[in-house]
């Protein structure tokens, strides 16, 4: 048996307090434990306590520890229960342990990955621009079943999918106005399927882009890469052959051949 000769605050923490025992040969540092754990096991000075007893305070203790880290890791945001386990076992919690924690969690609503889910939808929705594909493969990999990712996407309707899809299709057009309009269509629908967005999305902001400005924004395009092209070309060609260069080119970047026969009329000296 071990007398519990002193108890004494940690200097950089203290709600955690170092429990000194004298083994009759004299005081030494036994164990620590929190101040829950001090004062729902009534520890005090003079009591006796055996090895079993130590061992079960020292088990416990580490529970409380490891339970308190959990604590802090939802401190940040929510979390999966994946995402829970993986990080009590990266701090080398038990394994018996971490089922103790994870059952306490659910018991007392901090864990839930339906809630979780939905809070993952709702700010995607709120700060990013994916679309509900890239956000389930993104629940998926973070442990939440396949139903529940599509449980949560109904906080995502179609009308909210079209709105941002087509905020980022008119931010995109802008971006790439100095391309064909037909490479920008290509660039912009393999954007929005990377992004996660599904076809008929797709194909329902294709189908409403602005067109207003729309042939004058492609005239522009084409003056914009033709004179560059021109430029390229007008030392190592002239005449027929360098019209033929620059018309292949302007073709080969989505131009239609009316606007390039208006850029060769217009810029390019007649033969």
């Amino acid at each position: 048996m071990a007398k519990i000769s002193r108890i004494t605050t940690q200097k950089k923490n203290k709600q955690r307090f170092n429990i000194f025992l004298d083994h009759g040969q004299g005081e030494s540092y036994g164990f620590s434990v929190s101040e829950d754990l001090l004062v729902k096991e009534a520890l005090h000075k003079g009591m006796e306590l055996d090895m079993p007893t130590i061992e079960a305070l020292i088990e416990k203790d580490d529970l409380h520890k490891s339970f308190s880290l959990a604590i802090n890791y939802l401190s940040y945001r929510m979390r999966s229960e994946k995402e829970m386990r993986d990080y009590l076992e990266k701090k080398e919690t038990d394994h018996e342990q971490v089922e103790v924690i994870i059952k306490r969690l659910y018991e007392e609503k901090l864990l839930d990955d339906q809630e979780f889910a939905n809070s993952v939808v709702r700010s995607s929705i709120h700060t990013s621009s994916k679309g509900p594909l890239m956000i389930k493969k993104s629940l998926m990999e973070k442990g939440v079943s396949a139903q529940k990712a599509e449980q949560a996407l109904e906080h995502f309707p179609f009308s909210q999918q079209y709105e941002k899809a087509m905020k980022f299709a008119q931010k995109k057009m802008q971006t790439d106005s100095k391309k064909s309009y037909r490479q920008q269509i290509q660039a912009l629908q393999q954007t929005l399927m990377q992004k996660g967005y599904k076809n008929d999305v797709i194909q329902e902001v294709l189908a409403n882009l602005p067109a207003e400005e729309k042939e004058q924004e492609e005239w522009q395009a084409v003056v914009y890469q033709g004179e560059k092209l021109l430029r390229k070309y007008e030392r190592k060609a002239e005449g027929y052959e360098l019209k033929q260069k620059i018309k292949a080119a302007l073709y080969r970047k989505g131009f239609g051949m009316d606007d390039i026969q208006r850029f060769l009329d217009e810029y390019v000296e007649k033969e």
